[in-house]
């Protein structure tokens, strides 16, 4: 699979017409990459417009959402966050990019070493 070709399709055809528009968050999209932040089986689907399973039954949130999250909230890079519910983690990495600080928490204590596996990467 072409993952930058998934990814460049994923922001111009899901995320765009989602109205995130902000540079910073497109630009993000293409460096943060989401593939590393699903299980390897679900590498492929990384791209596509649906939650992802995880392993506590929760799920990882469609991309446009974690992308227009990153636009709304309008994090400045002198800003610290408070993130409550780490999931696999890739909004988190988002939010770590644009400000100065996340402080993140996770109630599963296997998907909150997952996470932290992934935000290592």
């Amino acid at each position: 699979m072409d993952f930058e070709k998934a990814r460049f399709n994923m922001v111009e055809q899901q995320i765009r017409p989602w109205d995130v528009l902000d540079p910073k968050v497109l630009d993000l999209l293409f460096h943060v990459k989401r593939e590393e932040f699903v299980d390897a089986a679900q590498r492929t689907l990384a791209f596509v417009d649906t939650e992802l399973p995880m392993k506590n039954g929760s799920k990882m949130l469609q991309p446009k959402l974690e992308a227009r999250l990153a636009q709304d909230v309008g994090v400045r890079a002198e800003d610290k966050v408070l993130e409550i519910g780490t999931g696999a983690g890739y909004l988190t990495a988002l939010l770590a990019k644009l400000g100065c600080h996340v402080y993140s928490v996770e109630i599963d204590a296997d998907i909150k070493a997952q996470a932290a596996e992934n935000l290592k990467k």
